[in-house]
């Protein structure tokens, strides 16, 4: 091969990859963009897009909620064949009171009188839970109280409107995932205690369709996963709200909730969610 020759077959040689390189580099990726700034104010930023999909200042400043609606609960995964209605009234600290949760159960009347009554009320406040039924008020177990109120303090609600405020928290935006098959963008709220909420949103209308925290088990000293998710979001009173929850404890799922109703902002009185009054009604 003539010297020219052999130089210019080297020359292509030499640069074939190069080619193959820029021209992979025009390609476009199937992945999503990613945003500009750090972690931190991408995460922020999907927490202030989470907010505005949910409602944003309607949501942020309910005082009320009024729930029907159908609960199941389950064990290692298997459902239980029971089916309890319920009515739920949920007091916010919007109301300028502080919050407070009420759930009666419904059972049928009976053959003679058609219908259902409410036999047994939970009421929890100020980090208390009790029961109010037609033998008196209990305190309810201590296990029962405490996971209420992990999941409370672990909320959606609290996360934004304390979490994220608080000293030292941190924000991270963790990229795309998948959800029940849709893509989701997920964020982690860190606190400067090393507690973390998860939320997977969805990444085209920023809805929550997850929120998973993990707490260690005193028992075993591990840690315990519990997730929630949220589907079949319907706008009620221009707040787009779940009517579809369902949680799972370590990858089981433990609880399943259907809504039938949901009303906002109605006048709840106080002495509802004082277990000493009903307790006089009954």
């Amino acid at each position: 091969m003539k010297p020219l020759a052999l130089a210019a077959t080297l020359a292509a040689t030499l640069l074939a990859p190069q080619l193959l390189r820029a021209q992979a580099a025009d390609i476009p990726s199937g992945a999503p963009p990613q945003a500009a700034g750090t972690a931190d104010e991408r995460g922020r930023a999907l927490i202030d897009q989470m907010v505005a999909a949910l409602g944003g200042d309607t949501w942020l400043h309910r005082s009320t909620m009024q729930l029907d609606g159908r609960t199941s609960a389950f064990f290692h995964g298997e459902p239980n064949p029971y089916v309890v209605e319920y009515h739920e009234l949920v007091r916010f600290a919007a109301s300028g009171q502080a919050d407070a949760d009420r759930v009666g159960f419904l059972t049928p009347r009976g053959m003679i009188m058609p219908g259902k009554k409410i036999d047994v009320v939970q009421i929890w406040t100020d980090q208390h839970g009790y029961e109010i039924t037609f033998k008196g008020q209990t305190d309810l177990p201590k296990d029962q109280v405490e996971d209420y109120y992990r999941r409370r303090s672990h909320s959606i609600e609290e996360v934004v409107q304390k979490w994220i405020k608080a000293p030292g928290v941190m924000v991270i935006a963790e990229g795309t995932t998948m959800v029940e098959r849709r893509l989701a963008d997920k964020v982690t709220v860190l606190t400067a205690d090393n507690d973390a909420v998860t939320f997977e949103l969805d990444a085209t209308t920023h809805l929550p369709l997850s929120r998973t925290f993990q707490w260690r088990n005193p028992q075993f000293k591990d840690f315990d996963e519990e997730v929630e998710d949220y589907d079949d979001y319907h706008t009620v009173q221009g707040i787009p709200t779940p009517m579809t929850i369902t949680r799972y404890h370590n990858g089981d799922m433990s609880n399943q909730r259907y809504l039938t109703k949901v009303v906002y902002n109605a006048p709840l009185a106080p002495e509802l969610f004082d277990p000493a009054t009903l307790l006089k009604k009954k």
